[in-house]
């Protein structure tokens, strides 16, 4: 088995369970005869066809790329960066392992301090 099946194969069965479905209603779902193209599919044992992949896409809201194990950010378009992410993460990159550390330590003060006023204000209301 190839590692891309099998990549592919643990996905479909993820999403398929998030949203509840049998192996045969999925099959349904996407206009496939039976349940054991569905069960092929997470064993590894085959690939879906591109339409197939399409499809599969559409109805668990996620791209081909998150589908296929080939990224884990499951739909691009819900990330959200403004111009100061961008920045902010290109400079950090800049810098060498001993100041990125000290960097996200900063940040995670900085997280913690403000959680922390934030539980204050909510204990005072």
């Amino acid at each position: 088995m190839e590692i891309d099946k099998i990549m592919i194969g643990n996905r479909i069965k993820i999403l398929r369970k998030e949203f509840k479905l049998t192996q045969e209603e999925l099959a349904l779902k996407l206009g496939l005869k039976g349940k054991s193209s569905i069960a092929n599919y997470e064993k590894g044992t085959i690939s879906p066809s591109d339409d197939i992949k399409l499809q599969m896409s559409k109805l668990f809201n996620c791209s081909i790329d998150y589908l296929m194990g080939v990224s884990d950010v499951r739909n691009s378009q819900e990330i959200n960066l403004d111009k100061l992410d961008i920045a902010f993460a290109t400079g950090i990159k800049g810098l060498n392992k001993e100041n990125q550390k000290i960097a996200k330590d900063i940040i995670e003060g900085l997280l913690a301090k403000q959680k922390n006023e934030e539980n204050k204000k909510e204990t005072n209301n």
